[in-house]
């Protein structure tokens, strides 16, 4: 089995792992980091369960080989508090009910928050189209995009 060196910043912080060639993301993270926040759900890439930012952008963990991102910024749900509370994106969820067993949160997290950085105001549909990508099974999805409507209304 190969190993190469690989160098990641995870959440700000600096990490230099010899990692098998086949290893994804996602078990770098939860298996090499302890990084429990990003879930395995389908191991294919449709249930987003697993999604980080890689370099600013969502991406499905489960389907990236961590070799391949060498050098890459990557944050998970942990790296997203703000000063260690949770961000207005996460309070909304929680506020509006857009979480019941949780296990879909964080990838909900992660897309939404890069839907509010790309776009600080989208309409429902914009953000229900980009979201389409994740699922869950407990909300129908309806509290959902109101956490993620309500904290765009919310950022300055």
């Amino acid at each position: 089995m190969a190993k190469i060196l690989v160098s990641l910043s995870v959440n700000g912080d600096p990490h230099e792992l010899y990692l098998d060639t086949r290893r994804t993301l996602l078990d770098v993270l939860r298996d090499e980091l302890g990084l429990l926040g990003t879930h395995r759900g389908c191991d294919a890439g449709d249930c987003g369960a697993c999604t980080v930012h890689v370099d600013g952008l969502p991406m499905t963990s489960c389907l990236l080989l961590a070799a391949d991102y060498h050098g890459a910024q990557i944050t998970t749900v942990e790296g997203v508090l703000d000063d260690g509370k949770p961000n207005s994106l996460q309070q909304a969820l929680v506020e509006k009910g857009g979480i019941q067993c949780g296990f879909c949160t964080p990838g909900f997290v992660m897309n939404g928050l890069a839907l509010l950085s790309e776009k600080p105001r989208p309409t429902e549909a914009e953000t229900r189209a980009w979201l389409s990508g994740n699922l869950c099974r407990c909300t129908g999805y309806v509290k959902i995009v109101d956490a993620v409507m309500t904290a765009a209304r919310q950022s300055p």
